[in-house]
């Protein structure tokens, strides 16, 4: 499987079979980060994914004390993949760079607390105020 930003200078390859875990974050910073209501982003084990292409970065602070980077492509400013100081043996790939309607759904919803109001979600995925521990 392979994602990639708008002009195609940043690609990522996913190893097939490997297994993502589904986030759909409604945190501010996923907010501004994507310029939509929220970010979705698909974790493979980081040895699953190999990037491709000249890439730029932004790194802030999360509200744990850790730190969440976002790697995105200079020339048309497409985030592809993100990285989570607290788990730094994964690799997100944003799923909209995947560009597959058919893509398995989010397995759980964080950050609900700044989630826009008339955004509704399936019941039986996971449900957080705030991160998966809340």
């Amino acid at each position: 499987m392979e994602a990639r930003c708008q002009c195609g200078s940043l690609t990522a390859t996913i190893d097939d079979g490997a297994e993502p875990t589904i986030i759909l974050c409604h945190c501010l910073d996923c907010q501004r980060r994507t310029g939509s209501h929220y970010g979705s982003i698909a974790y493979y084990p980081g040895e699953a994914v190999a990037l491709v292409g000249e890439a730029r970065e932004f790194t802030r602070p999360t509200d744990a004390g850790n730190t969440f980077t976002s790697g995105f492509c200079p020339r048309c400013g497409s985030t592809v993949y993100a990285r989570a100081s607290r788990l730094p043996e994964i690799t997100g790939i944003t799923v909209g760079t995947i560009g597959d309607p058919a893509f398995p759904r989010p397995l759980r919803s964080v950050y609900e607390q700044s989630r826009h109001h008339w955004l509704t979600l399936p019941d039986d995925m996971g449900h957080h105020p705030q991160g998966r521990n809340s």
